[in-house]
């Protein structure tokens, strides 16, 4: 493990990095506009997309977390194994891109089994992650975590310690930790980097945010949580973020806003978060986490809907 001293002295792991593998069509953005029973009618970009990925971690040293959409598992299992061939985690983002919150728990047990049964048919080694689609694991989901735990997954990494108007759990810690499930069983928990302005989780670094928001905010939160908190930053975006030239699809204005804004300017941002320190798979992290002691905060899944401190 190369770690990085804060200022304090404190040795910080590397930042982590994640990527949702999805279509463009796939978006939350489009969910109430395309039904999940015509995305076969719209032209895929999710191959070309993710290998332009791919070069860009190649030249940059860097090794990710990807989160494979089932479907896309299914329809094009050689990208899952030209992921892994590249020295890459795989992990799963569920099959249909269903948001978990708006799910019963038997559905979401299927849809869980069938997105594993693509991504480890495909690439031939066992998940350990789990995204859920717009990090929909919120408070009344929480039953999400208890069947994660059941399923034998090691980490989740699908829970927003901040506010929003489609997802967030703003009294979730900031940084990794476990939840404790029925039966002695556990899940770790990786959020994405936040930073706490005056009492209130900002949120960084990721997707939507590192492509809107100006590049010295994404510096600044980073390099903050590094230096003040000595804790890693954890990164995500989706393949499609890289494509300017995707299909134009209809929407409300705030959601082309969010999923059409600053498109040409994605890679350049991403070369130079990349050239800013090293990244590596979220297993790796919570890896050098653990064995570091940054892991100390521990929460029971006690019932549905309820968190409370163990």
């Amino acid at each position: 493990m190369q770690t990085r001293e804060g200022q304090a002295g404190i040795v910080v792991p590397p930042n982590g990095l994640s990527v949702d593998v999805e279509d463009y069509y796939h978006a939350e953005a489009f969910a109430d506009r395309i039904p999940r029973e015509t995305w076969s009618q719209y032209p895929s970009r999710v191959v070309r997309n993710t290998h332009r990925v791919l070069e860009l971690l190649e030249e940059a040293g860097a090794r990710a977390t990807f989160f494979v959409l089932g479907y896309v598992a299914k329809l094009e299992p050689a990208l899952v194994r030209a992921i892994q061939q590249a020295g890459h985690e795989v992990a799963c983002h569920s099959y249909m891109h269903r948001r978990v919150s708006t799910m019963e728990p038997a559905e979401f047990r299927e849809d869980l089994r069938r997105a594993v049964s693509a991504i480890e048919d495909a690439g031939g080694q066992k998940i350990l992650g789990y995204r859920a689609p717009t990090f929909s694991i919120v408070n009344k989901s929480l039953w999400a975590v208890e069947i994660l735990a059941e399923e034998g997954f090691l980490y989740d990494a699908s829970v927003f310690p901040i506010r929003h108007d489609l997802y967030g759990f703003p009294t979730a810690p900031r940084f990794p930790f476990r939840w404790l499930c029925r039966g002695g069983r556990s899940v770790y928990e990786i959020p994405p980097t936040t930073v706490s302005v005056l009492g209130q989780n900002l949120p960084a670094a990721g997707g939507g945010y590192l492509r809107i928001l100006p590049m010295w905010y994404t510096r600044w939160a980073l390099e903050r949580v590094r230096n003040r908190e000595g804790r890693p930053g954890v990164v995500y975006f989706h393949p499609w973020e890289l494509d300017p030239d995707q299909p134009r699809l209809p929407g409300s204005f705030k959601s082309r806003l969010r999923h059409y804004r600053n498109l040409p300017l994605m890679a350049g941002r991403l070369r130079e978060l990349l050239r800013s320190g090293r990244f590596v798979p979220l297993k790796t992290l919570l890896e050098d986490c653990l064995s570091l002691g940054l892991v100390s905060s521990e929460l029971r899944v006690s019932e549905p809907g309820l968190l409370s401190d163990s």
